[in-house]
């Protein structure tokens, strides 16, 4: 027995007639294929009997009283869960009126009155194959589309993987290391996530802004990868040709990532990313590069990354200095709150000094 025949011969059929000698008469039509039939004497009770037998298709009369089949038909039609169940109207000669609205509300078929047992069978049989054979192809489809979606998945992650693999390699250059930005991630994602609890702020930031800046964070350095090794740790002052050949890493790395502009979910990490490489050294006055956008020309994940960018380069060693404490490299920032950094932003921040690392 194929998948659609035992769909039709384990199938409940749902007879809706005030008549009783009509639901008689179907009932033992329905019985002798072998499906199952559940009776109801209005839309009311054929409602109810839906919570109870889940029902594979519908037999109903048009003009009955509480709730007509043409009521009912609308009612299962515009339900998610039931719109795909067969509705075929039972009809008299003479109700063409009828059968065209039935049809206009989403039934699929009538049958006519008095009852040809033969014809019954043959047209419910019909509509359960039908209805058998579009669920197998849903099912189908989705299953089609869960692999798809799952080699899409992987894909985007081998893309990350190689953005990761260039991002350590520009903090080599750079003369970072992998503690760098593991403390870049988590505090942009700690940054972000109180961002959520601010009103200037709640309607641009969900749940999935906050793990994409998690992961898209440690990328606002890839142009490092194409600056020579000698320029990004030279120890003494850089010549004017060195610090312009240092800026450029910002439309490096946004040149690398737009290479990258694929499907759509991976586009939200790459176009996030992007805006972080490229601009997280604009100045909230304008005065920063690579375009001196000023306010909120620059994008939010550009100037989330940009506060926590400098605070993490403060509290760590360098070969000229020691690292600043949490207080003291925040006193240097405040300085230059509403020059460097947006000023709303930077007191978010202050507020969660202490769960920094």
């Amino acid at each position: 027995m194929g998948y659609e025949d035992k769909q039709v011969y384990e199938a409940v059929i749902l007879i809706v007639d005030d008549v009783e000698i009509n639901r008689e008469i179907l009932g033992e039509i329905i019985n002798e294929m072998g499906c199952r039939s559940v009776l109801a004497e209005n839309g009311v009770q054929a409602l109810e009997q839906f919570e109870k037998h889940k029902p594979d298709l519908v037999l109903t009369d048009v003009s009955m009283p509480a709730m007509d089949g043409h009521e009912l038909c609308r009612i299962l039609k515009s339900n998610a869960q039931t719109r795909d169940i067969p509705v075929i109207f039972i009809s008299a000669f003479g109700e063409s009126e009828d059968v065209v609205k039935g049809f206009s509300l989403g039934g699929n078929d009538y049958i006519v009155k008095p009852f040809i047992s033969e014809v019954v069978q043959a047209r419910v049989k019909l509509h359960l194959s039908l209805h058998a054979a579009t669920q197998k192809i849903s099912e189908n489809n989705r299953r089609l589309q869960v692999s798809v979606m799952e080699q899409v998945k992987q894909i985007e992650q081998e893309r990350k993987n190689v953005l990761y693999a260039l991002v350590n390699m520009a903090a080599e250059n750079s003369f970072y290391n992998t503690e760098r930005i593991k403390r870049l991630q988590q505090n942009c994602r700690k940054l972000t996530q109180s961002m959520q609890f601010s009103p200037l702020f709640a309607d641009c930031i969900s749940d999935s802004y906050v793990d994409t800046m998690e992961v898209a964070a440690p990328l606002c350095d890839i142009g490092n990868i194409g600056i020579p090794r000698y320029v990004l740790q030279k120890d003494t002052m850089l010549s004017d040709e060195e610090r312009e050949l240092v800026q450029s890493h910002t439309e490096i790395g946004a040149k690398l990532l737009k290479d990258l502009y694929v499907t759509s979910d991976f586009n939200d990490f790459i176009q996030i990313s992007i805006d972080v490489a490229n601009h997280h050294h604009e100045n909230w006055d304008g005065s920063g590069y690579p375009a001196q956008l000023k306010g909120k020309e620059i994008p939010l994940a550009a100037q989330i990354v940009s506060i926590v960018d400098v605070f993490c380069a403060l509290t760590e060693k360098r070969s000229y200095r020691e690292a600043y404490s949490k207080e003291e490299a925040l006193q240097i920032m405040d300085k230059e709150s509403g020059e460097k950094f947006n000023p709303d932003i930077f007191q978010i921040f202050c507020k969660i000094a202490r769960q920094l690392c």
